[in-house]
């Protein structure tokens, strides 16, 4: 019997993920009701399709009341466990956990964790992929992929689990998995801009000390995989109990790192190259690291080096991740609307030697824009296009930077953003869609920015 069996389980947060935990607890034989601050009418097609699973509800304002009657509250991601409502629950003697908590409790396959402040997705898929290449059993799952919980049941033990983790999601774990990716830690989720999310963290400390916990539970038969480049990264070896090991753009000491415009791995006494950047189809310094990391995190869970070197070299990259769109009057496309820190709109920016015309701007986040107006200015970007509602601040950064190119901005849709682009366009040029923020101002999300983005310029 499972131990859901029979409790009184409430699900807080009705994202895609804890429609999925919904389902899960249903056939585990529990009572559940779904708790969101949306109303049924908001929540439509989701709200007809839990009906379908005989669950009771809690919706609008008053969706927390009542907690206390619980044998367990489950949380989303995007729900704060800083809510009084959770706390008193908790003083009440109620479980509170979450659905990437309860994942790793229940999971049978081995595990491989990845995180870090951006690069999270692309690396997790490339694991997969080589994963898939070399012929194991492997799943992707966290923020890519598949919800953890609709395959768990499914799972063996010879199996393998890639999960891109957020800090979010590992903020309240009590293990780790066997092999843990850290990747660069920069700053994220320090405020909440996000109008259906909750959740965030008040500090940079706190942020960081979440994604300790892929690592802090971790035994001498795991392994963790850290970057030697980023020093809160390379920290977290002080925390394990695993086997470390270390990527790096530079140190070709490290067990995987990038010389020139090659990745290459340090794999059972011999130097494995990998593939260099005119090999592969996504663009970036970054991403030949990416590469060097899922490359060595694949090899350590028993891919061979062919396996992943021709993963690597399929690769065409993710959706809204430096996506190349298409080319039209000699001018290239580029959506990177995942870009919503100026982290990754500086890297974007440097993976391009043409000249840029560079589309910025959106919702706030917190962000402080100076170096990347800095990196504007030295860069051979032609134009900005700035839009939203960090106008000002970024048009600032990059006038105080001396950027001697054209500033537009007052566009005011998807389709103005992209006729300024080709107004500004010449051959040979690129146009990147980088915003370095968040979207919220003008978009749903930045999925939705991306496509329309897309669909303007398939019109051109």
């Amino acid at each position: 019997m499972s131990r859901f069996s029979g409790k009184r389980i409430a699900v807080v947060g009705l994202s895609v993920e804890g429609r999925d935990s919904v389902k899960y607890f249903v056939q585990h034989g529990a009572s559940v009701t779904c708790c969101d601050r949306r109303s049924k009418e908001t929540l439509g097609e989701c709200y007809r399709e839990l009906s379908r699973y005989g669950v009771t509800f809690a919706l609008g304002k008053r969706y927390l009341d009542d907690l206390a009657s619980y044998a367990m509250i489950v949380r989303t991601p995007g729900m704060s466990p800083r809510f009084s409502e959770l706390i008193a629950a908790k003083r009440q003697g109620v479980q509170i956990t979450s659905l990437t908590k309860i994942f790793f409790e229940e999971c049978k396959a081995s595990i491989i964790g990845v995180t870090g402040t951006k690069g999270k997705g692309t690396t997790s898929t490339l694991i997969y992929e080589m994963l898939l290449t070399a012929g194991k059993k492997a799943y992707l799952g966290g923020n890519v992929g598949s919800p953890l919980l609709s395959v768990v049941d499914t799972l063996e033990k010879q199996d393998i689990i890639v999960a891109e983790l957020s800090s979010f999601q590992l903020e309240d774990l009590t293990q780790s998995p066997h092999i843990a990716v850290v990747l660069a830690v920069t700053v994220d989720h320090l405020a909440n801009y996000d109008p259906l999310a909750s959740n965030f963290h008040t500090t940079r400390d706190a942020y960081v000390e979440a994604k300790k916990n892929i690592v802090r539970f971790q035994t001498d038969q795991d392994t963790a995989i850290l970057f030697a480049d980023d020093q809160t990264s390379r920290a977290f070896s002080s925390l394990t109990h695993a086997q470390v090991l270390l990527i790096s753009r530079s140190d070709a000491s490290s067990d995987a790192f990038i010389q020139g415009d090659t990745a290459f791995v340090r794999w059972k006494g011999r130097i494995e190259k990998i593939a260099s950047a005119k090999d592969i189809g996504i663009r970036g310094l970054h991403n030949l690291a990416n590469i060097a990391t899922a490359s060595l995190t694949a090899l350590v869970a028993g891919a061979s080096p062919s396996a992943v070197r021709s993963a690597a070299i399929g690769f065409g990259g993710l959706e809204h991740r430096l996506e190349f769109v298409r080319r039209v009057e000699g001018v290239s496309y580029f959506n990177d609307s995942f870009s919503t820190v100026p982290e990754t709109a500086i890297a974007a920016i440097e993976s391009f030697t043409e000249p840029l015309i560079l589309i910025l701007g959106g919702s706030e986040k917190g962000s402080d824009f100076s170096h990347m107006g800095n990196i504007i200015a030295k860069r051979r970007v032609k134009a900005t296009i700035v839009i939203g509602a960090m106008t000002a601040r970024i048009v600032a950064a990059i006038k105080s930077a001396h950027f001697t190119g054209k500033i537009v901005t007052g566009c005011r849709s998807m389709h103005e953003v992209v006729g300024a682009a080709v107004k500004e366009g010449a051959l040979g040029d690129v146009v990147i869609l980088s915003p370095a923020c968040a979207s919220f101002d003008m978009f749903a999300n930045y999925k939705e920015r991306g496509k329309q983005f897309k669909y303007e310029v398939s019109l051109l």
